[in-house]
């Protein structure tokens, strides 16, 4: 290697940390942000953790805390016996275009050429949104069971500790606010959402997840789901392809295949959805994914595959929705930041929910939208449903701004890292066709490998029997998968539905039918 090729060394100069904010947060954004821009390269060593806590005068265990962010996320590496290194990060294969703000929807964006974002945008009724058979026939294609209902049970899917709810808070909050109402709060609203929830939401994201957002790019949604579903109604043509994970969300591909979209599966591995494969697609120019804990096999896409996904919306003038499907909860040091945090072109719209740190029939959710996105997304929202049901967001709002949230995402952590070991420490050995239980360093589920389709539906017909509700890994598949069918069997398990005392009951009934 020449030496004009030699990665830059690490100079700590211009890291100026405010003592009275997390230093090791701090200090993460700050590296975080060396790599991204160029100045940390790919290949350049990082001194010591001793050796920088000496230089920025903080403590190690500050250095440490953000190296071990940055390892989890992929942006530095440890070679055994010679330190730590920036990663080497893929090239981009070619310069980012002019953001295309073109949108399907019977919507103009409202930003066309010398138009100001400020200018109402009016919708114009178009036949691309008419569902035509084929699209019908798509709706079938992948076929979607109902949520299961009634009390939890061991091991139900999606479906967090919310009997650690706090519903007396809840109670008094929502009490309070029905007590003396304000009268403005009961006309109707933003379609948008609650201004001081969006508000709250913007600057939990910042501090939480690294995501840069304004309140004014939030809109409240009716969970998760729905926002999923705006995202279909208004970036798909008819006929368009659209990339999603396979196995995966089958409610995602249905609510693509409803808007006219031809569903196209992309395989995953252990490093998330093998992007490489979306070149390769037709007329494809959206992708939806879970990077943050994949649905249902529970990787972490890569660092190198969440810049390559971002590069071919670059390139295509495409878009990424991003899930962040229990993004709230990983189990060694702090949430990855997500997808959208990286973005730097507005290509990415972030969905997130309140129903896996609350209950799912909160039915609160948002999305976080590039600005050219806003004013089309909140009309057609409007068109559904107006908005949001008033009380619901201010109570939240309330709930988040008098610190309950935080602290009652700390819990679920704690609830959720419990019943995991739980899960981990009485996991029955030895059963035949039946893989090992593999870590669980995130989320709130857990696939297990089995050796065939016919094993899979023993396994799953046995734990009916002992009234155990487990998911079988085959039904995540599209149907015209070309996987070898054994290859797509498995169990999904959640973990965190039910307590401890009933985790150790299922897995004893478990152990004794599987045998």
């Amino acid at each position: 290697m020449s030496d004009s090729a030699l990665p830059i060394a690490f100079n700590p100069a211009g890291i100026l940390l405010d003592p009275k904010k997390g230093l090791s947060r701090q200090l993460y954004h700050a590296l975080r942000a060396r790599v991204l821009d160029g100045r940390l390269s790919g290949g350049a060593r990082l001194p010591a953790s001793r050796d920088l806590a000496a230089a920025l005068g903080i403590s190690r265990n500050s250095v440490v805390r953000a190296y071990d962010q940055l390892y989890a996320e992929g942006f530095i590496e440890g070679r055994i016996g010679d330190g730590t290194y920036v990663t080497q990060l893929p090239e981009k294969t070619s310069p980012p275009k002019k953001l295309s703000t073109n949108l399907s929807t019977g919507f103009s964006t409202g930003l066309p050429t010398g138009l100001s974002t400020k200018t109402p945008v009016l919708p114009v009724i178009t036949s691309s949104k008419v569902i035509h058979s084929s699209a019908l026939h798509k709706v079938a294609r992948h076929s979607l069971d109902s949520p299961p209902s009634g009390p939890p049970r061991a091991f139900r899917v999606g479906v967090p500790a919310f009997d650690l709810f706090p519903f007396d808070v809840w109670s008094k909050l929502q009490a309070g606010f029905w007590r003396k109402p304000d009268l403005q709060q009961l006309c109707y609203g933003d379609p948008a959402g609650d201004a001081r929830l969006r508000g709250l939401i913007a600057a939990y994201l910042r501090t939480s997840r690294g995501l840069a957002c304004t309140p004014e790019q939030i809109l409240i949604t009716c969970g998760a789901q729905q926002g999923i579903s705006l995202c279909a109604q208004l970036l798909v043509e008819l006929g368009e392809g659209v990339a999603v994970e396979n196995p995966g969300y089958h409610a995602a591909a249905q609510a693509f295949a409803i808007a006219g979209a031809q569903v196209l599966g992309v395989p995953v591995d252990q490093e998330g959805m093998q992007c490489d494969a979306l070149a390769g697609l037709p007329h494809c120019r959206l992708a939806y994914v879970t990077p943050s804990h994949q649905y249902p096999s529970g990787v972490t896409m890569s660092l190198a595959r969440r810049l390559a996904l971002l590069d071919w919306a670059e390139r295509t003038q495409g878009w990424i929705v991003e899930d962040d499907y229990d993004g709230e909860y990983r189990y060694s040091g702090a949430p990855l930041s997500p997808l959208a945090a990286l973005d730097r072109q507005g290509r990415v719209i972030y969905v997130g929910t309140f129903g896996k740190v609350a209950f799912p029939a909160l039915r609160l959710g948002y999305l976080v939208l590039p600005k050219a996105l806003i004013e089309p997304f909140a009309q057609r929202r409007s068109l559904d449903m107006r908005h949001s049901e008033v009380s619901t967001q201010a109570v939240m709002a309330e709930f988040m701004a008098s610190g309950h949230f935080q602290r009652h995402i700390r819990r679920m952590r704690r609830a959720a890292l419990s019943r995991r070991n739980t899960l981990l420490a009485h996991w029955p050995q030895g059963v035949e066709g039946l893989g090992e239980l593999p870590a669980i360093v995130a989320g709130l589920h857990v696939t297990v490998a089995v050796s065939s389709l016919e094993r899979e539906q023993a396994l799953l017909a046995l734990a009916s029997q002992v009234d155990v509700e487990i998911n079988g890994l085959s039904r995540y598949w599209l149907r015209d998968s070309t996987e070898p069918v054994d290859n797509r069997a498995g169990l999904v398990l959640g973990f965190a539905a039910v307590p401890e005392v009933a985790i150790k009951a299922a897995l004893a009934r478990l152990s004794h039918v599987w045998r």
